[in-house]
């Protein structure tokens, strides 16, 4: 259970928790929830995730979760690093690791971030998640929150953070040294469920502007009316 929850301006659910544990444990419980629902509900369901340091242990919670119907979903990235296959420095083969095990191989679907056509990569990405879906949009995008106010990988002042013509996309610059496919405002916005997860004190600057509608950040101009922020950084209600 969250220590304190309510409702923010625009729709956006703000749960807090008293350390990164519950957290993880509540995020769990509540993907878990609404994979079920929409297996129920149609029997295919696109979970897109996110990588960075802090969802690894919730991911692994959602795994072992036995009423999942795990021969349904499909596991896709919300962004990724262009590197090689098994460089240190992708997501993917963490995500592999976590899912492999009780998603069908079929049903796993990397960013092609090795296919040195950039652009041609993205749209086949793209094409995808559309046969996926149905051209429903996702079933659920889990998102984390960095300390620039970047959610997936819309960077500011990326030109990727403000693309409205494509739902995937290759960033203009490197972060953290790298380029990265994304997933981009429309595709994340079309999301039947948005979670984001955010831990850390150091978060907490961003956490509230975030929970303020702040639509100078990129993680501001996520649609609100469909997500749920779980976190732990000690944000105020107003």
């Amino acid at each position: 259970m969250s220590e304190t929850a309510w409702q923010a301006d625009g729709g956006l659910m703000v749960q807090l928790y008293p350390d990164p544990d519950a957290l993880a444990a509540a995020a769990a419980g509540w993907l878990a929830e609404r994979l079920c629902a929409a297996a129920d509900e149609d029997g295919a369901v696109v979970l897109a995730v996110s990588g960075g340091t802090s969802p690894w242990p919730m991911y692994r919670r959602l795994a072992a979760e036995p009423d999942v119907p795990w021969e349904t979903v499909h596991v896709v990235q919300v962004d990724e690093r262009i590197a090689p296959d098994g460089d240190p420095d992708r997501n993917w083969s963490q995500v592999h690791d976590v899912f492999g095990g009780v998603v069908p191989e079929r049903n796993l679907h990397a960013m092609p971030v090795t296919d040195p056509n950039f652009d041609a990569a993205a749209e086949a990405y793209a094409e995808l998640l559309q046969r996926l879906t149905g051209g429903r949009g996702l079933t659920i995008a889990h998102l984390g929150l960095g300390g620039d106010g970047h959610t997936a990988s819309l960077f500011p002042g990326d030109p990727a953070s403000t693309l409205t013509d494509r739902d995937v996309a290759v960033t203009a610059a490197e972060h953290a040294g790298r380029r990265r496919m994304t997933l981009t405002l429309p595709a994340i916005n079309a999301a039947g469920h948005i979670l984001w997860q955010v831990q850390g004190a150091g978060k907490l600057g961003m956490v509230e502007r975030l929970v303020a509608g702040d639509r100078t950040i990129p993680a501001g101009t996520i649609r609100r009316d469909r997500a749920v922020l779980m976190t732990d950084c000690p944000v105020a209600a107003e």
